[in-house]
């Protein structure tokens, strides 16, 4: 059992930077491929980004291209998500997702094994 923690989310103005750490438990994580999605209110979960089992590989939602960047420190345990030139539409809660398998980058939701509670991020305009 894996067990996920979000963290770093919080209110910031558009235009500003919020980085998101999820730490994981468990001594398999650099072979699992992560992800982070988000939820607005009164929408569905949408996918981020996501990032291969050793994190040669990443993908991101075209929506958040060029400005998030996904990474993780296998040592630590803990993927990232740095989040630049935020707007208010990036508003949600951010969640992220551990996929045992761990081949390449996963960007459907039904994939991931595992999910953390999430953590609020809100941009104001």
């Amino acid at each position: 059992q894996v067990q996920l923690v979000e963290s770093g989310g919080g209110l910031v103005q558009a235009g500003g930077s919020l980085r998101l750490s999820c730490a994981a438990s468990g001594h398999t994580f650099s072979s699992y491929a992560m992800g982070w999605f988000r939820q607005a209110p009164g929408k569905d979960r949408e996918f981020v980004a996501a990032i291969s089992g050793y994190g040669g590989i990443t993908s991101y939602a075209d929506s958040v291209k060029g400005r998030f960047t996904i990474s993780r420190h296998n040592a630590k345990n803990t993927v990232y998500l740095q989040m630049s030139s935020l707007k208010p539409e990036d508003t949600a809660v951010y969640y992220c997702a551990a996929d045992r398998r761990g081949i390449g980058v996963v960007v459907a939701a039904g994939e991931y094994d595992y999910w953390g509670q999430g953590t609020q991020v809100t941009v104001s305009s």
